[in-house]
């Protein structure tokens, strides 16, 4: 079968970064590009073709979401239940003991995949309907593990990041070629300057919404409501 235009982007991007190495306090570094690739890959093919409106993009995968599901901000209801995805999920080479890679029988819930697939799924109905002309990604790919500690790719020295960032950039670059969106929305600060960044000289419209983490307290008063206002303001969406 001949991958998609994404497939073969998100295959590129994973051979690149997993020849990168990481110094401490990184003490684990997961690729679910890599060990998640069959559901990945799924996404991909089902919701990651045709032209889209809006992109939303997010840092990096979450310990209970992409790094279980391979999906981004992957909450296994939301991908098993919503999209209708599953599939194979290996182990990364070095598993963390403190972070193991259960798949889809991993017990836990990533609350920001949890609030930002709710939203959508509560405004659209379908998973068809949202992706008709919106896709979500994350800009990196890579989860990183200081023993138990999430560790986000911001935090990581100048030395370390450069590689990473120039590879990441240039994905999200080919990935906005490929879906030619209007509007590529940062979920954060962090993914809208580096998706400024990443996709200068290009025909679209930057915008961020408040990122729905749990260590976020205006994400804790009401997520939803804010994400939406936010994105109506911008224009991106109307009530």
């Amino acid at each position: 079968m001949i991958p998609t235009p994404l497939e073969a982007a998100a295959r590129a991007l994973s051979d690149t970064v997993d020849g990168m190495r990481f110094a401490a306090p990184v003490s684990h570094v997961y690729n679910p590009l890599d060990y998640a690739w069959a559901p990945n890959a799924a996404y991909l093919q089902r919701f990651g073709q045709g032209r889209k409106r809006v992109v939303f993009v997010g840092m990096n995968p979450g310990p209970f979401g992409m790094v279980q599901t391979g999906v981004p901000f992957g909450e296994i209801a939301a991908v098993r239940d919503w999209m209708g995805i599953e599939g194979e999920v290996g182990k990364p080479a070095l598993e963390n003991p403190k972070r193991p890679v259960e798949g889809f029988a991993c017990a836990r819930s990533e609350v920001s995949g949890r609030r930002l697939w709710g939203l959508f799924a509560e405004r659209f109905g379908t998973a068809e309907a949202f992706f008709a002309g919106h896709f979500v990604a994350n800009y990196c790919p890579l989860a990183f593990f200081d023993g138990g500690r999430n560790l986000t790719p911001d935090k990581l020295p100048a030395a370390e990041q450069g590689p990473l960032l120039a590879a990441c950039d240039a994905h999200l670059r080919r990935m906005a070629e490929i879906l030619e969106p209007e509007w590529v929305i940062g979920i954060g600060a962090w993914a809208e300057a580096r998706a400024r960044v990443a996709l200068a000289g290009l025909p679209v419209k930057h915008g961020r919404v408040l990122h729905p983490s749990p260590a976020s307290p205006a994400a804790n008063r009401g997520w939803s409501e804010a994400a939406t206002r936010q994105l109506v303001e911008l224009g991106v969406w109307d009530y």
